[in-house]
């Protein structure tokens, strides 16, 4: 089992960890009524992952918050930091969108991935409002034991 956070190399590096450790333990169901923001939330994320399948460096660094943009040079030594050490990300074979739990300010939404090399991830993205929209502030992958 290995958590990682996405975010990489941006100063609180540990309190964003520490943190959305505490948000997926505590589950909460979205309200019904939500089903627009929920839908945002995945084209987003559904929006990046076809950016780094097709190798979109650029356009994948588009969706990420602009604390994450910040701690890059460039979205090519984002895409690289992507490849190295979140495969199953950048280049996902299975996609499936669970739950969401929603914060004051953010959401953190579970998507089940299955990796290039075969192996299942379950990847808690946190989602923040930005501009009226959503963007990725960060991803926590945890390897799944037997699949999805």
């Amino acid at each position: 089992m290995s958590l990682r956070l996405f975010a990489g190399h941006y100063p609180g590096r540990a309190v964003w960890l520490v943190i959305l450790m505490v948000l997926i333990t505590v589950p909460v169901a979205v309200q019904a009524d939500d089903t627009a923001a929920r839908e945002a939330v995945e084209r987003v994320i559904r929006a990046q992952l076809k950016a780094f399948s097709r190798d979109d460096d650029e356009k994948a660094f588009s969706f990420a918050s602009p604390a994450i943009q910040r701690g890059f040079e460039s979205p090519q030594a984002f895409g690289d930091m992507v490849r190295e050490r979140y495969p199953a990300v950048y280049k996902a074979t299975t996609v499936r969108f669970r739950e969401q739990v929603p914060h004051e300010g953010f959401v953190v939404q579970r998507v089940q991935l299955r990796g290039p090399n075969g192996l299942y991830w379950d990847a808690y993205y946190r989602m923040e409002r930005q501009d009226g929209g959503w963007c990725i502030g960060g991803v926590v992958l945890e390897q799944v034991a037997g699949g999805i």
